[in-house]
């Protein structure tokens, strides 16, 4: 690919960055870079995609990670929530299960897991306060990102399998919260004296996100008018986030964060531009750049 072709987008030529069709990449970001800031909207995972994976080597928490690694948790939730990990993560991971065959272990993996922070009795306070303990950390340039986004009023949906009271608080305490922002996730529910007593609402995992209320809300509908969508995620259920959407461009940008050599391919076929082992949303923010006509030494 010559270089010359994403003068726009310099991110997009460096060697990292994988696109199974260049061309159609940059047909998109010249048509939403046409249509302007009014027409555009992002949807976005949050663990590993707005979050980094690792950070000077050693790997970040996700949301869940942040209560296994706290040392407000008791250990018997540490030991028995390490042990469901254990059991299901390899089956998300596994490419050679079909979706329809990861769904019921997804199901049994959350539900066990909600079932055991019940029992920890934690409360709102302790949220705050693992959160801030915790090594969760948002990807650099995530400032920038959510900043410009706000300035211009533009949508952004963070739609996520995690924990949306960890995700809220690690955003509050590393960036802002804005009035553009909206974060479908598990919701706890918390008493009146602030101790968690359960969860709000059906369970959202990773091959569930179509599914969810916000695709039987007016969510979409509102923003029918913004049919330009960046979608931001670092796994395939991922990219189902967007159903229900009206859509006339979509840019489907995937991070992958870790077997590369075995999954690489795969990620090529269904994101339209992969990033690999990068803690940076340097390529997002350059592809945002051009579609807003930032210039790219802001």
């Amino acid at each position: 690919m010559p270089a010359c072709a994403f003068s726009m987008v310099e991110e997009l030529t460096k060697s990292h960055v994988h696109m199974k069709d260049p061309e159609f990449v940059k047909k998109t970001i010249q048509q939403m870079t046409t249509d302007g800031h009014e027409k555009l909207q992002v949807v976005a995972d949050f663990d590993r995609t707005l979050s980094k994976f690792t950070n000077k080597g050693k790997v970040c928490s996700t949301c869940h990670n942040v209560l296994e690694e706290s040392k407000v948790m008791p250990d018997f939730y540490k030991e028995k929530a390490k042990v469901l990990r254990d059991t299901y993560y390899p089956i998300e991971l596994n490419h050679d299960l079909t979706i329809q065959e990861k769904t019921p272990k997804m199901i049994e993996w959350w539900t066990n897991a909600h079932k055991l922070m019940k029992q920890c009795s934690m409360t709102q306070v302790d949220i705050k306060n693992m959160v801030a303990e915790s090594n969760a950390e948002l990807r650099d340039g995530c400032q920038w990102f959510i900043d410009h986004l706000h300035n211009l009023e533009i949508p952004l949906l963070i739609f996520s399998a995690g924990i949306g009271d960890i995700i809220e608080e690690v955003i509050k305490q590393q960036s802002y919260m804005y009035d553009n922002m909206k974060i479908v996730s598990n919701y706890m529910d918390f008493d009146n004296t602030g101790k968690m007593v359960g969860f709000k609402g059906e369970i959202i995992h990773i091959y569930n996100k179509n599914e969810n209320a916000i695709h039987s809300s007016d969510y979409f509908e509102r923003l029918n008018h913004r049919d330009n969508i960046l979608l931001l995620g670092d796994s395939l259920g991922d990219l189902h986030m967007v159903e229900g959407a009206e859509v006339t461009n979509l840019l489907k940008i995937g991070f992958l964060n870790q077997k590369v050599k075995e999954s690489l391919d795969l990620y090529k076929e269904k994101f339209d531009v992969v990033i690999v082992e990068d803690e940076s949303l340097d390529v997002v923010n350059g592809i945002t750049k051009a579609i807003l006509n930032i210039p790219s030494q802001q």
